[in-house]
């Protein structure tokens, strides 16, 4: 039995007395951090998604901007965010909307100029904001000078890119070398006439696959993360590193059972994918991505930070972190909070959800917390649009680093975007019956600012993805002048988040019911916060009495949900309280609560399991490839 083989039925052994073991309503105590430890700023922030393109146009051409941005530069501030993360703006010809890009060192002309990037940097600074953007090292443009050079087969770009042979049937036809599949759906090989190869591409026929046993396109790769780190940059966010490498065999990958591969209208899910995805080779390229990074860090002494987007397992996502061996990143994303729950979750899945990644701190991995992006529907439409503010608490509250997307502060929804309006390629490639599936234009809409023209978006009519019709009352101007909204309550959360106690202090999760889920956080000598949440369908009857974590009979409200019958203030009975079916609140040992709006134990056997199965992913991880 080969090494890998062996470390999988460990592994699904390991996993099997996992699930036998239920988490306990009695809480399971995460220390975070003592009062004498020193927290990075990427530690304790608020970072926030911009989709560019939807965010704000200033040049009246239907399409948001740079200038756009920098235009609302003071409402990032208000609204208590602390580093911006911009989605692709690089030189591109649209074909998946900047993730395409044909020259990386330009800033594409319908967001503006480098000049107006750098003239963005500077504001955001002024205002304490710092700025990462999107880093796309997977593939380019097939505009990009790179590939045309290297379909012309010049040096030293012949080899920039993946290229194989034909195979050949017995008709003489040139067939894919193997059955790799792209995400996009359909085959990853497309043929090129004039270099009589097939390229690989993991995504579109437009974006072919870089190579990345080639030295000399690592270095240019190297080069371009300097570039912008030399204009002020704080850091990035790494796109699609599970794909950066494929097995250099090209053996087919193997199929799914038929009567799981025949339900799926998109080929890539029709197979597992051992060849293409999360190779071992992808960890030495993250570490030297960061190595590039810490040359500007030790420079200075001020920490620019490298994220990086794994759509992927916790147990792979997990040994990108750095440690004692490899620098690795600060922050790969978590993506549980998205993928494992739902509007049909109850409490105690809400507590798998997080534990199952804050059981990682004891490995030394600092938390990272996210509920939306660009790739996925918004909040109000996974949970409904009664769950807004309980998901933002979740977000906001639980330990660490927080991410939100745009809009998710005033509750956005999703726009019905009509199959003749569909521009998304994955949208586009599941045809007129699959769209609606897989098109990602939905939760890209336009930000609704205010009931004007176009949401306030720009000052025509027309805008590049249509807005979502309930503009005319869900909209930030609206927000702002009302005393009980999304808005006044993310502002509450983001506040909150600079105190001790949420930056460093204890976590603990309760599961109250089956329907009711809490959380704690509390330093010594300060104040304990309470998060708790009716995730049910009816009025709930909350009891506090056995939570050793709060000794007051009498606790107040810091925050209250929208659709919660209690406001900021209120005083409330430990003992028992009735809640509104999915409201949430937030409450305290304060007795100092600013009513202003900008203001389970698991057993050791549980333990000892997660860290050994954290340890045989980590030890086949490196040896799989």
């Amino acid at each position: 039995m080969n090494t890998l083989a062996s470390c999988n039925e460990k592994f699904c052994m390991i996993l099997m007395l996992l699930n036998s073991v239920s988490y306990s309503t009695k809480a399971k105590t995460i220390f975070i951090a003592n009062e004498k430890s020193e927290l990075d700023w990427w530690q304790t922030a608020v970072f926030y998604e911009i989709y560019p393109r939807s965010f704000k146009d200033s040049d009246k051409n239907a399409v948001g901007d740079i200038k756009g941005i920098e235009e609302k530069a003071e409402y990032l501030k208000e609204i208590g965010v602390d580093c911006v993360w911009l989605s692709p703006i690089f030189k591109s010809p649209m074909a998946d909307f900047g993730f395409d890009i044909s020259d990386f060192y330009q800033v594409d002309s319908i967001y503006g100029t480098n000049e107006d990037l750098i003239s963005l940097q500077k504001k955001l600074k002024s205002l304490g904001i710092r700025i990462i953007l999107d880093f796309v090292p997977n593939h380019t443009s097939d505009e990009h000078e790179w590939f045309k050079k290297s379909v012309q087969k010049i040096d030293p770009y012949t080899d920039y890119y993946v290229w194989r042979d034909a195979k050949i049937d017995q008709n003489g036809w040139n067939l894919p070398p193997n059955n790799w599949q792209s995400l996009f759906s359909k085959s990853a090989w497309t043929w090129n006439e004039k270099r009589k190869q097939y390229y690989l591409h993991q995504f579109s026929p437009k974006e072919p696959d870089l190579n990345y046993r080639n030295k000399e396109l690592v270095e240019e790769i190297k080069n371009n993360l300097r570039f912008w780190l030399n204009h002020g940059i704080d850091g990035y966010r790494v796109d699609a590193v599970s794909y950066l490498f494929e097995d250099s065999r090209f053996l087919d990958e193997p199929r799914k059972p038929e009567e799981i591969a025949s339900k799926e209208k998109n080929t890539y899910k029709q197979y597992y994918h051992i060849y293409t995805m999360d190779l071992s080779e992808t960890y030495d390229m993250i570490n030297q991505f960061r190595d590039v990074i810490e040359e500007y860090n030790q420079k200075d002494g001020t920490t620019r930070v490298l994220i990086i987007g794994a759509y992927t397992s916790n147990n792979i996502t997990t040994t990108h972190y750095s440690n004692d061996t490899d620098p690795g990143t600060h922050l790969p994303f978590n993506f549980g909070l998205i993928d494992k729950l739902n509007d049909e979750s109850n409490a105690a899945n809400f507590s798998n959800a997080v534990y199952s990644w804050l059981d990682n701190i004891q490995l030394g991995i600092w938390p990272i917390w996210v509920i939306g992006n660009h790739d996925y529907r918004r909040v109000a439409n996974r949970f409904g649009s009664e769950m807004v503010d309980a998901m933002n608490m979740l977000n906001l509250l639980l330990p660490g680093t927080a991410f939100t997307y745009m809009g998710e502060e005033i509750g956005m929804e999703d726009a019905r975007v009509r199959w003749d309006q569909t521009v998304d390629p994955m949208g586009l490639n599941a045809g007129a019956d699959g769209y609606l599936k897989a098109s990602r234009d939905p939760e890209r809409s336009p930000f609704q600012w205010n009931a004007d023209i176009s949401a306030g978006f720009t000052a025509g009519p027309r805008t590049w993805l249509p807005v979502n019709p309930n503009y005319w009352r869900l909209n930030l101007a609206a927000q702002q002048q009302q005393p009980r909204s999304h808005y006044a309550v993310y502002r509450r959360l983001t506040e909150l988040r600079r105190t001790r106690t949420l930056q460093r202090g204890a976590f603990e999760g309760h599961v109250l019911s089956e329907w009711v889920y809490a959380f704690s956080r509390t330093f010594q000598g300060t104040e304990t916060y309470l998060v708790v949440i009716n995730l049910g369908s009816g009025y709930e009857t909350v009891d506090l009495s056995d939570l050793q974590v709060i000794k007051e009979q009498h606790v107040l409200v810091h925050t209250s949900s929208v659709n919660s019958e209690y406001s900021v203030g209120d005083t409330i009975n430990k003992n028992g309280f009735k809640m509104r079916t999915k409201s949430a609140l937030v409450l305290t040992t304060d007795k100092k609560v600013s009513t202003s709006s900008a203001a389970s134990s698991v057993s050791s056997m549980k333990i000892t399991l997660a860290a050994l199965a954290c340890a045989w992913v980590s030890h086949c991880g490196r040896q799989s490839a």
